[in-house]
């Protein structure tokens, strides 16, 4: 066997030589591993890098902060408003009352209105004038003296009667009937015997009973009231309204009908002692 094919050789053959460098020289550099490529991120992952921390910039916050005390402004501002509307805690049976009577009062304005215009219609087209007028004014005064309880009255509407045995009636509990009937288009109002009209008062009398326009009253409560009987019944027996409050308090109520009511009870005329009229 030569030296050539000896094993020993050719375990040296195989190695790489070692280049020898000089002392305080730098080593030869080794070759750097070559850089693996990123693992690939899915769409939810990426969206999630995008979002995730936030990246808020000085202005973005500035508008952000101006735009949440806009908000917080509005939100007290509607909540003012709500707290400050007169039929925020109303019931739903009075706000049907309410829209009732304002309905009716609504058609009463109307047939005013029509009347008037008829009236001025005859003004212009009557051929004695000064006649015509004369009678309008007539029964204009004659409607002004029912209004202030001077003149007697008749014709169709309601009897109310109230009888109150346990003496718990009082004078505010009778005030808001009459309102009531008002605000139905009560034409005219009589308590037992006592004429009603715009500047009436009621008050309590000492030992039981009401004082109307200082004239004591007892029970039963009797009123006649002048109107549109359609009208006036149904607006005493809606929910919450004067018949239902009155039987709460163990009062018997009776509501009757009819096309003839006479309202006789009268008021004293009262002349003026200052007020003129201006076209003097």
């Amino acid at each position: 066997m030569s030296a050539d094919e000896s094993p020993d050789y050719n375990r040296r053959k195989e190695l790489p030589a070692e280049v020898p460098h000089a002392p305080g020289t730098p080593a030869p550099e080794t070759a750097a591993p070559e850089p693996q490529e990123p693992p690939q991120l899915t769409g939810r992952q990426r969206l999630a890098q995008g979002l995730w921390p936030p990246r808020v910039t000085r202005p973005q916050l500035i508008v952000a902060l101006l735009l949440f005390v806009l908000g917080l402004g509005l939100a007290i501002q509607v909540r003012s408003n709500n707290d400050s509307s007169a039929l925020r805690g109303a019931r739903q049976e009075d706000l049907v009352r309410i829209l009732d009577e304002l309905d009716d009062r609504t058609e009463r304005l109307e047939e005013e209105k029509r009347r008037l215009e008829e009236q001025r219609t005859g003004l212009e087209n009557s051929s004695d004038q000064a006649e015509e007028a004369r009678k309008q004014t007539v029964e204009r005064e004659r409607q002004l003296g029912i209004l202030a309880g001077t003149v007697a009255a008749q014709g169709p509407g309601i009897q109310l009667t109230i009888e109150d045995t346990k003496g718990a009636i009082e004078a505010d509990m009778l005030l808001d009937a009459i309102q009531q009937l008002r605000a139905a288009g009560a034409e005219a109002i009589q308590i037992n015997d006592v004429r009603v009209v715009a500047d009436t008062y009621l008050s309590d009398a000492g030992g039981g009973g009401v004082r109307v326009d200082g004239r004591k009253v007892g029970e039963p409560y009797l009123f006649k009231v002048i109107g549109k009987p359609q009208d006036l019944e149904p607006a005493l027996n809606i929910p919450g309204g004067v018949v239902q409050t009155l039987e709460k308090e163990q009062a018997t109520v009776t509501v009757e009908r009819s096309e003839k009511i006479v309202v006789d009870a009268l008021r004293p005329a009262k002349r003026p002692d200052y007020a003129r009229s201006s076209s003097q």
